[in-house]
């Protein structure tokens, strides 16, 4: 049995594939865009870890968080647009995310 994280990556690679094969149409800007969108949440949900794992700063992970959870939603429109199936592969990770920043945000406060 995956872990859910495994499960919700490869979705989001689907998504990203799907969006991505798109890019030799008449839409390539949105596809470029939407990919920046992307890697840019990718980025963030790599940098999560660290501040919340590494540096022990549920503070400054809680701020990153919300940030990302942002960030993913912006991806989910933007390849909405592009793949309505694509967008819907983000839904999960959206729930999964918004639970990790209710989980984020009860740690730093109760370790205020």
């Amino acid at each position: 049995f995956a872990p859910v994280w495994t499960i919700l990556y490869v979705m989001m690679g689907i998504a990203g594939g799907l969006v991505w094969h798109e890019i030799d149409t008449p839409r390539k800007e949105e596809v470029k865009k939407g990919m920046l969108f992307f890697a840019i949440q990718l980025a963030l949900n790599a940098l999560w870890s660290y501040l919340f794992f590494g540096l022990k700063n549920p503070l400054l992970a809680l701020f990153e968080i919300v940030l990302l959870w942002l960030m993913i939603y912006e991806t989910y429109a933007k390849f909405a647009k592009i793949n309505r199936f694509a967008g819907y592969l983000f839904i999960p990770y959206l729930s999964w995310v918004g639970f990790a920043m209710v989980l984020n945000a009860s740690i730093w406060w109760l370790n205020q």
